[in-house]
């Protein structure tokens, strides 16, 4: 079985309405069809890979590119955790949890994505509280980290709810544009003082080693 050689696949958080894992090939198909019908609405820019300004076959190709490139450039020392994100057994975005030198530094960045229609029902802070339970509780990381612009008032909000705070900002180049970003922190520390939803884990123990984390 595939899985034998990337337990990864067998990798699976839950939380109360969520179920975050890997997708097969006709579930990425699935996810990458809830792209191409929007994440955000029209004249926004909420991301520095301007992925969403294409066209719907061009934000659905990026979305099944990302996922292979993810998953094949792994390695201990440098990865990329992508989960898709399962509704009622329905896809409906999906989310990321990176990481360099993690065996060292032990921090991690979280990124996502969700479409439209499931937009402002919580569902994005559901999803980011599921992966960083899997970087403080199993992972046992130091600290998470997460890059929004200003004006991502879904993306802020989330990052409040959970307890991040202000930790400097970041400046990267898109086109011939200089855009800055709002970077945000969360600490074991008050990441441990917060009330949090119960999250389970399965299939955990033999990826450890790809976390670069002894087991």
């Amino acid at each position: 079985m595939i899985a034998d050689y990337w337990p990864l696949l067998n990798l699976q958080l839950t939380t109360e309405r969520l179920v975050l894992r890997s997708p097969n090939d006709d579930e990425l198909a699935a996810l990458a069809h809830v792209a191409a019908q929007g994440v955000h609405a029209p004249g926004e820019r909420p991301y520095l890979v301007p992925w969403t300004e294409g066209t719907p076959r061009e934000r659905a190709v990026h979305v099944v590119q990302q996922h292979w490139r993810r998953r094949g450039e792994w390695s201990p020392d440098s990865w990329e955790l992508e989960m898709g994100l399962f509704l009622d057994g329905q896809p409906v975005g999906m989310v990321a949890m990176r990481a360099q030198d993690f065996r060292v530094r032990r921090e991690v960045k979280t990124e996502s994505w969700l479409g439209i229609d499931h937009h402002r029902r919580g569902l994005g802070t559901e999803a980011r509280a599921a992966l960083l339970h899997l970087a403080f509780a199993e992972l046992e990381a130091d600290s998470a980290v997460s890059e929004v612009f200003p004006d991502n008032a879904g993306s802020q909000g989330v990052s409040r709810r959970l307890g991040y705070r202000h930790d400097g900002i970041s400046r990267d180049r898109r086109g011939d544009d200089v855009l800055v970003s709002d970077r945000l922190r969360l600490d074991r520390q008050d990441w441990a003082r917060l009330g949090r939803p119960d999250v389970g884990v399965l299939g955990l123990t033999p990826c450890l080693p790809f976390f670069g984390v002894s087991p």
